[in-house]
């Protein structure tokens, strides 16, 4: 059996890109192969909950990093998965390497800004120090390479089929459009944006699910123009966002750095056409075909005016976007990381 210690958090309300990738793939992984190890706050996953050969470390308010250390010290994995940019993280590296632990580190890189700005240096390190290292997607992966000079195995985040699904009706009978933007609001997700594109479509809804710093920013912005269209959700769970996209027209996602959003393969998978940037190359949207990647923001507004004015384009690209995310399926997905950890065991043990 392959022993997995992960610094992923397994909270059944944590919809954490990051934490939601390691919880789809733990929930996956086969119990009578892999024994896994990860972290929790409060009431965990109940299909990690219920694994087999799973164990669950509690994180408190203080002293996590000696406590946690002192579990790996006693179990020592045969994979460190997923490496972060946090003192555990750093003390893990440090004690790999001084004591030649044949621990396998596995660092999967799901964050841009490698193209506009340098890593910090905990995550430089851990994909240097990495026996296996695998991008959310193929731009990624090309980064890794030019930047770092690392190979890097794609494997793209899947699609929770439990919550992602197509509407059982069409859309194109509805009264009124509307369009969508889910994510965190932090500055370089630009949601003024959407904002400033209510305004200039008062017939269409506009609603906007999250919540983060520039939230206030964005509700006064909508006061000042008059958006009476716009409507604020807040934090959604994965099964509010889900019917929320289902009950959309078009997603409009105008963040300027990123990895791979999740969010956008999500959006596919509910049908819906998707406006993002092109500058992060997602994959999970195929340009001109499930939807549009813009060069800039004049672009982004000419695109989201075409698909408001042209159902049609809307309900052939939304088909288009649900055969798609076909692509994108946990189990599959599940499949190759059980094959990357097996192997990367067996290079690390010499075998």
């Amino acid at each position: 059996m392959i022993t997995i210690f992960t610094p992923s958090f397994a909270d059944e309300a944590d919809t954490n890109a990051q934490n939601l990738s390691a919880k789809e793939i733990v929930a996956r992984l086969d119990p009578k192969r892999f024994a896994v190890t990860l972290l929790h706050e409060e009431e965990p996953d109940r299909r990690i909950g219920a694994r087999a050969n799973t164990t669950l470390l509690q994180w408190q308010r203080r002293g996590n990093t000696a406590r946690t250390m002192w579990h790996i010290l006693r179990n020592i994995p045969d994979v460190y998965f997923f490496p972060r940019e946090g003192p555990l993280d750093a003390v893990f590296l440090n004690l790999r390497r001084s004591l030649g632990w044949k621990t396998a580190v596995v660092s999967y890189v799901v964050s841009g800004g490698l193209d506009t700005q340098p890593y910090p240096p905990a995550r430089v390190r851990h994909i240097g120090e990495a026996d296996q290292v695998v991008a959310n997607n193929t731009y990624l992966a090309q980064l890794v390479k030019e930047k770092l000079n690392v190979e890097a195995t794609v494997i793209h985040n899947g699609i929770d089929r439990r919550y992602f699904f197509p509407p059982t009706s069409e859309r194109t009978g509805r009264d009124a459009v509307t369009v969508l933007y889910a994510g965190s609001m932090r500055p370089y997700k630009r949601v003024p944006m959407v904002v400033r594109e209510a305004a200039r479509h008062r017939r269409v809804q506009f609603r906007i699910a999250g919540t983060g710093e520039e939230e206030q920013i964005c509700k006064d912005l909508s006061k000042k123009l008059g958006c009476g269209n716009v409507e604020f959700l807040g934090h959604l769970s994965l099964s509010r966002l889900g019917e929320e996209m289902r009950r959309a027209d078009i997603f409009l996602f105008p963040s300027a750095v990123e990895g791979h959003p999740q969010v956008l393969g999500q959006a596919a998978a509910c049908g819906l056409p998707a406006i993002a940037m092109k500058n992060y190359r997602p994959d999970y949207v195929a340009d001109g075909a499930t939807g549009f990647l813009v060069e800039d923001d004049d672009e982004l507004s000419a695109k989201l005016d075409m698909l408001i004015q042209n159902p049609e384009s809307r309900s052939r690209m939304g088909k288009a976007a649900v055969d798609h995310a076909k692509h994108f399926d946990w189990d599959v997905i599940t499949g190759k990381w059980q094959e990357i950890f097996e192997q990367t065991v067996q290079k690390r043990r010499g075998h």
